[in-house]
């Protein structure tokens, strides 16, 4: 199991913190650096410039939203980056939710399943340098009965394959992402409750002909050191209270959904109805200990290493760690605590 970063949103006021820590992930041979957008700061100008600065850690988008480019423009996006970074370019991508589909990039949420599988497929045709052609329910390129014509990717990648990772949480979606991925991007990943989703991963694989063998699993994590995991817990509460409770409508919030397959249906439908009602404070003091502990790496070292062992038990093949700190000091220790809590699980 390697070790990653997740930078999260930039320009959030941490910005000059993200890259120390980007760099110092670096030097201590972290695998990626993975950077998110939503509707403020955009994946690849970040990725670009943190791969500028760096020298053998992979950039990685955690990730790209599907309805924010046409597939081509995602092809041109990733061939680019791969150059940029002399083949250090993982492709993440993800349909995002109903509200920033619709409401930020204006493209209607319907039929995910069939857009990923379809958009997927062109981008991989394009970063082949074929022609692309395509006739699909959602895309059809060149279109028809027009002057359009089939055009190939200028650009030559570093490499012949980009890895491609999907961000999936629902059955069906984690069954495609075994099917067609290189890899999955799990969020609230719990190595106890790992075994249903990692089932459906494998059974998507299995439609194909594939094993998980060479499959990459890289849930983002939460990561806080300290001497109390419980005072640890604390710093999570708002993330894990913004996902549970507004990330989504009522009707239609994923993580939410998540939550109740995990077993906390009650907590989390508390969380949400506080959240919607701006009740923000009572909404974190809402999220369960044992929630956010079984997702998260929590206090001393030794700890963490216990937790990371559980995770490379439960199949997990990068680890990627979010941080909970106050400036790029405290997050440098950080990331060194958890390289040398890896080295102590003996999953390296």
């Amino acid at each position: 199991m390697r070790l990653g970063l997740n930078l999260g949103y930039w320009g959030a006021g941490n910005d000059a913190s993200n890259l120390a820590l980007a760099k110092h992930a670096d030097t201590l041979d972290y695998s990626v650096v993975w950077a998110a957008e939503a509707y403020g700061s955009d994946a690849p100008t970040v990725l670009a410039f943190v791969a500028a600065q760096t020298s053998k850690i992979d950039v990685g988008s955690a990730v790209l939203q599907i309805p924010a480019r046409t597939p081509a423009a995602t092809a041109m996006t990733a061939a680019t980056l791969d150059s940029l970074s002399g083949g250090r370019f993982r492709l993440g991508l993800g349909v995002s939710g109903p509200q920033v589909s619709e409401g930020w990039h204006g493209v209607r949420f319907g039929s995910p399943l069939g857009r990923t599988r379809e958009y997927v497929d062109i981008v991989r045709m394009a970063l082949r340098r074929e022609r692309v052609r395509y006739d699909g329910k959602h895309f059809q390129l060149p279109l028809p009965d027009g002057p359009g014509k089939a055009l190939a990717l200028t650009v030559h990648p570093v490499r012949d394959h980009i890895p491609t990772y999907l961000a999936a949480i629902g059955p069906r979606n984690l069954e495609l992402t075994g099917e067609i991925a290189d890899g999955w991007l799990p969020v609230f990943l719990s190595p106890e409750h790992a075994g249903e989703q990692l089932g459906h991963v494998r059974a998507g694989a299995e439609k194909v002909g594939r094993t998980l063998e060479g499959f990459d699993i890289a849930p983002t994590v939460p990561l806080v050191t300290g001497a109390d995991w419980r005072v640890c817990a604390d710093a999570v509460r708002g993330y894990a209270a913004l996902y549970l409770g507004g990330m989504g409508s009522r009707e239609k919030n994923f993580y939410n959904q998540l939550a109740c397959r995990m077993g906390f249906e009650a907590q989390a439908a508390e969380v949400q109805e506080k959240y919607l009602a701006k009740d923000y404070a009572g909404a974190m003091a809402a999220v369960p200990l044992e929630f956010i502990d079984a997702t998260s790496l929590l206090g001393p070292k030794e700890r963490i290493a216990e937790r990371m062992a559980a995770y490379a038990d439960a199949g997990v093949t990068t680890l990627t760690v979010a941080m909970y700190v106050a400036d790029a000091e405290a997050g440098a220790t950080a990331l060194r605590t958890a390289a040398e809590a890896l080295d102590l699980a003996g999953v390296a």
